[in-house]
Parts: structure tokens; C-alpha cells; sequence
């Protein structure tokens, strides 16, 4: 079978790249090799209850703003199931201190609401508004235009920790604007502030979450896919992608089939791709320098079935900081972990006072679970660890939970179920070989180093996914429109997204 474009991968960036590709009059072809399409975006259920694995909230999907135009642009934002957030979305909270404190939607509320916690700090809180809002400003692609679409290097190479030091002494107030770094794994030395610029920036804009999981958006893209004549093959591995005379002729899968097409785009980690191809094009200092690049740290997460009518539902989320840990989450020993965490909840579907699931998630590196590295556990391939990665599970929800009780005690008192995952658990269905959140770890001190083009050297390979530009839902979309206008070279289609 011979396609226009055969993407590997069906994370959102593949789907979005398929659907927009699709609209774009091209047939596609969109391989996975799972049995859950959607990467990020898979849900699951335990206990009649469904569970998100990594998408909790989204932001910037109001009327006009630029998720939402990239959504209505791939045809899905009239089916998407949404709940808008209370307007103090994110509460921070910080080790000895009872306060809580908030972020807030919109930049009036979210200015008054930190103003009122913090008065003597009125200035440094417009400061660093003017200052988030400066910089979302210096890339075009996040206002969807094409202008001068080269960012300039002075934005890419503020630190996150320093830029928020330099606009306020005050330590409280610090750790509450980078309260929700777990967001885009915020590190010291490493997190540019763009990254929490342009995420941030997207939640004050508005912030909302999937009504039963974001599994609902791969579905949508799926069917937009299918709708405009596109294939999607699950349960299928790609195993070797082959370039024949300077470009890719065809990939090879695991059960042998060949599968050829005029364009190829790789939604997977860019080294993974590297592995899948020997093409003398993409040179040594290419390979050596992808492959070389850190990934984020991976994650521990926690699902928690709650007894019914125990608990009153909030909508918003919380995130916990450690004193003197805010921009090193990462760096905690086996006697301090954690050092942090995120808390998600859901409501009763049936009684919505009350809350029905909660999801906790900390920062673990992959190097916790090694020992168990040659074992999988996915649907489809369900295969036991053993006993003693149980045990190692059992112990770290302990020490979760034991830190979280300090200010959650009813929701610790009225666990009915828990299920717990580890990096291992992330890199079985995600793919990423050391269960990474976020794929590449941008590093401001060598910011075009870890920007990666949507091109290689190959005139049809093309790359997508949130390892490229920015992380989460709003980075990997807004990726998956640059890989599309590269593909298509055509600028316009920005143009045509704005005015969706």
C-alpha cells in the first residue's frame, strides 16, 4: 500500500500532523505500535473509574486563543467533552506554612489575588506579568503568525530560576510562580524561562480540563483521520525506516510488512527515530548530538479510587513543595524522596460535591526501577515484574502518601483502591526508553542546542512531538502545525489555523 505521508508514532503530534495533513488533501497513513492510540493522552479505567496518565488540565482552548484555533482547525473542538476550571486553577502549597496560594485565571485576577498574599510585592507581580507576557510575544507561532519566525536567542537564554530570583527577593512568592514547575519538570540549571513563560501564560489565559480523560482527543483526531480517508494500524512496530538513493522509500514493521509513502514524519523521541534508520545523510555529529541530549525526569504516580461521598470535590489542583527544593524536585535521595508533588481530582460523574478519583504525581528517574528494565507490563503484553518490584511500589506509595497526609488526611482516610506506576510503567506505553515526562530537557546556558528542527537531512523525514520546540499539549501542538507547514511548505496554513 502506497500513502502520501506515513507518520510512526499516534501521539497528539502524530494525530494532529495526520488530521491537519488530512484536511490538507493528503492521505495518510498513522502507525502505533500499542493497542491505545494517543501516547500522553491514554486514559485508563480501574474500579468503573477512569484515570488520566498524563494530561490533567489544558490551557489556551477559550474562544479565539491558540489552542483552541489549532483544535478547530483539525475539527475536534465541537466534540470535545470540557469543564472549565474555578478561576484560581493551581493552589500552591508549601511545607511549614498552613497558607494556601494561588494562581489564577486571567491576569487581573491572577495580579489581585497574589497582590492580596503579598502587598509589599505589587511591583515585582506586575513585573513578572509584563515580563511572562514579553516574552510569549517573541514567538510567532505561539500567536499563530509566521512574522520574523526566527526566535531571538536573548529570550532563549534567560533561566527560569534566575529571571523569577531577579524580579522578587521575597522566597514565598518565588516558590509560588514556579509553583507548578512540575508542569515542564523545572530544573535550577537547566529550565529557560520561556518554557515557564509560555506554559504558564497559556493556564492564566484560561484553563480547563477533559470531562472522563484526554483520551477523548485521540479519539477525535482518530475519527477526523479515518473521516478524510486516512488508516490508522495499531499494535504494529516500526522497525527499520529505509532511505534508498537520498530519501525514505519505505518503512520495515516487526511482523515483516513493508509500507511505502512520498513523506514520512517520526512522532516518536527524535534518538528512538535515529535508531530506526542507518542513512549515511544523517551524519555522525547529528546522531552523537541527539542521542547525547538528557531527557526530563520520569515520574511515580499514584491513582487512588476514593470511598463515595467522603470527600468534597474542588476543582482545581495542588502542588506541594519541600522547603528549599522548589527548582531541585529532581535531586532527592532515598531518605528524602519526595520532595514534592501534583495533586489531580476528579468529581463523582453522579454526585459532582464530591470526589471520585485522585491522581498524585512526584518526579522518580528511571535508574529506581533499572533493575527491572528487561521486564514489560502493557495491554497486550501483560507480563508480572515479580515480587519484589511490588514491594518497591508498596514502599514509595507509603512514603507518598505519608507526605501527602500532612495536608490531605481526609483524602489519605477514604482511599478505597490505589494503583500505583512507576518510569517503567510510562516507558511501556509511551515508548520512551527511560519513561521521560517530557522528552528532551531544554537547557537555557545551550538553548539551540536543544531546539530541534522539524527537518533533518533527509528531504522527506520529518520529526514531531514535544521533544522539538515546548512541552505538553499546547508545545506538541504547536510543533505538529511547524512539522505540517515544513512538510507541505506552505506558510498559509498558519493563516488558515488563526482564522478557523
Amino acid at each position: 500500500m502506497h500513502y502520501d505521508v506515513i507518520i510512526i508514532g499516534s501521539g497528539l503530534g502524530g494525530l494532529l500532523c495526520g488530521s491537519m495533513l488530512g484536511k490538507e488533501g493528503l492521505r495518510v497513513c498513522i502507525i502505533e505500535k500499542n493497542k491505545q492510540l494517543g501516547g500522553n493522552l491514554q486514559t485508563f479505567a480501574r474500579k468503573k473509574q477512569i484515570f488520566d496518565t498524563g494530561v490533567h488540565y489544558i490551557g489556551g482552548l477559550d474562544k479565539g486563543q491558540n489552542l483552541y484555533q489549532v483544535f478547530q482547525y483539525a475539527g475536534i473542538m465541537d466534540g470535545l467533552r470540557l469543564e472549565k476550571m474555578e478561576e484560581t486553577f493551581d493552589h500552591i502549597l508549601l511545607e511549614n506554612d498552613p497558607k494556601v496560594y494561588v494562581q489564577s485565571q486571567g491576569y487581573a485576577a491572577f495580579i489581585n489575588n497574589l497582590v492580596a498574599d503579598f502587598p509589599e510585592e505589587k511591583k515585582a507581580i506586575l513585573r513578572y506579568c509584563e515580563q511572562v507576557k514579553a516574552v510569549c510575544s517573541k514567538f510567532p507561532l505561539y500567536q499563530l503568525t509566521t512574522d520574523d519566525a526566527a526566535v531571538k536567542d536573548e529570550v532563549l537564554g534567560l533561566s527560569a530560576q534566575e529571571t523569577i530570583a531577579s524580579l522578587t527577593n521575597n522566597k514565598k512568592l518565588q516558590a509560588v510562580l514556579a509553583g507548578n514547575n512540575l508542569l515542564y519538570s523545572g530544573v535550577a540549571d537547566k529550565t529557560p524561562f520561556h518554557v515557564h513563560a509560555l506554559i504558564v501564560n497559556s493556564y492564566i489565559e484560561s484553563s480547563w480540563k477533559c470531562v472522563d480523560g484526554g483520551s477523548q482527543i485521540a479519539k477525535l483526531l482518530a475519527a477526523e483521520i479515518k473521516k478524510q480517508g486516512g488508516t490508522i494500524i495499531r499494535n504494529c512496530e516500526v522497525k527499520r525506516i529505509v532511505e534508498t538513493g537520498g530519501t525514505i522509500s519505505h518503512i520495515e514493521t516487526a511482523n515483516g510488512d513493508t509500507i511505502t509513502a512520498r513523506y514520512f514524519i517520526s512522532n516518536i523521541n527524535p534518538a528512538a527515530t535515529l535508531q530506526l534508520t542507518d542513512s549515511a545523510l544523517l551524519k555522525n555529529i547529528y546522531r552523537k548530538r541527539i542521542t547525547g541530549l538528557p531527557n526530563t525526569v520520569s515520574s511515580f504516580s499514584l491513582h487512588l479510587v476514593l470511598k463515595p461521598h467522603s470527600v468534597l470535590y474542588k476543582n482545581h489542583n495542588y502542588y506541594f513543595h519541600k522547603e528549599g527544593y522548589l527548582w531541585n524536585m529532581n535531586d532527592y535521595t532515598e531518605a528524602n524522596w519526595p520532595l514534592g508533588y501534583g495533586l489531580y481530582v476528579t468529581p463523582d460523574r453522579k454526585d459532582p460535591r464530591y470526589a471520585a478519583t485522585v491522581s498524585i504525581l512526584t518526579p522518580m528517574w528511571f535508574r529506581d526501577v533499572a533493575q527491572w528494565k528487561d521486564t514489560c507490563n502493557r495491554v497486550g503484553k501483560e507480563a508480572a515484574r515479580g515480587t519484589d518490584y511490588e514491594a518497591f511500589k508498596k514502599q514509595k506509595k507509603d512514603q507518598l502518601l505519608a507526605l501527602v497526609n500532612g495536608r490531605f488526611p481526609e483524602i489519605v482516610a477514604h482511599i478505597q483502591h490505589s494503583y500505583a506506576a512507576t518510569p517503567l510503567t510510562n516507558r511501556d506505553y509511551i515508548g520512551l526508553e527511560d519513561g521521560s515526562m517530557y522528552g528532551i530537557q531544554k537547557d537555557y546556558k545551550n538553548p539551540l542546542q536543544t531546539v530541534i528542527s522539524p527537518r533533518t537531512k533527509i528531504p522527506n523525514l520529518f520529526l514531531t512531538g514535544q521533544s522539538l520546540n515546548l512541552h505538553g499539549i499546547l508545545g506538541t501542538s504547536l510543533s505538529a502545525v511547524l512539522t505540517c507547514s515544513l512538510l507541505l511548505n506552505d506558510d498559509t496554513l498558519v493563516d488558515k489555523i488563526r482564522n478557523a
